[in-house]
């Protein structure tokens, strides 16, 4: 699995027909201890409603074609959670909804 953030997203109306209605995001993968985006952004299959900004978690591969919206289908790069906290050697490393 690889721990990403929504940077895009990619918007196609011509596509394989086996392709329509999914929607299309950019991902760069998070070094996790920095929080700090690394290397060129991926283009990933959202299969849960994530959107930009958010820290998620992706499969690549033959598992990104093993969710109920990819199954079988020609995906690369599937964002399959969103993610709540990272915790690190006993250090809370991220914090999607900050304490009141």
């Amino acid at each position: 699995m690889i721990v990403a953030k929504v940077c895009g997203s990619i918007v196609s109306t011509n596509k394989s027909d086996r392709m329509q209605g999914m929607k299309i995001l950019l991902v760069r993968q998070v070094d996790i201890p920095s929080q700090k985006q690394v290397g060129e952004p991926k283009v990933a299959i959202d299969t849960i409603g994530a959107g930009e900004g958010e820290i998620v978690l992706c499969v690549a591969g033959s598992s990104s074609r093993q969710t109920s919206k990819t199954f079988e289908k020609p995906v690369d790069l599937a964002i399959i959670g969103i993610v709540d906290s990272i915790d690190l050697i006993g250090s809370r490393v991220f914090e999607k909804y900050e304490s009141e």
